[in-house]
């Protein structure tokens, strides 16, 4: 459902979270293999991240990258809007253009019921939620 950048952001954003924590700044190349993702993938990731105030930079030799206090109470869901957009939880599970429920897909139905879960977790869950979940140990990023 989710796209391999729109996965990639949030691990992104949940490492800088633990990097606030020290109350450092990270750079790409350190936050790529700490995700285990290419630089080029984090570093497009992360300007998206910052135009959409998810995340903050810093630029000069003791920059980088960072998340406040305030942007970790960020609905998920805002990382998922601004790598994918809001569209993500209105189209087509089979990426049919003119899917509905008066014209539905073979999976429009069940599909429509799992998307519209799926909104509400990350629109309920907050980034600082995340963190604290693998921070305590009872969830990963890499596997």
């Amino acid at each position: 459902m989710l796209s391999k950048m729109c996965k990639t952001a949030i691990k992104a954003v949940i490492y800088l979270c633990s990097q606030s924590e020290q109350k450092e700044y990270a750079g790409i190349k350190q936050i790529a293999a700490s995700i285990e993702s290419s630089e080029h993938s984090v570093g497009k990731i992360l300007q998206s991240l910052v135009k959409n105030k998810i995340i903050c930079s810093l630029k000069g030799p003791a920059g980088g990258f960072f998340i406040s206090n305030e942007q970790q109470q960020l609905a998920v869901l805002s990382i998922v809007e601004a790598i994918d957009g809001r569209d993500r939880f209105t189209e087509c599970g089979l990426g049919l253009s003119r899917c509905s429920s008066a014209h539905p897909c073979p999976i429009h139905f069940q599909y429509e019921e799992i998307r519209t879960k799926m909104e509400r977790m990350f629109r309920e869950k907050t980034i600082a939620d995340l963190f604290g979940s693998v921070n305590a140990g009872e969830a990963y990023l890499i596997g």
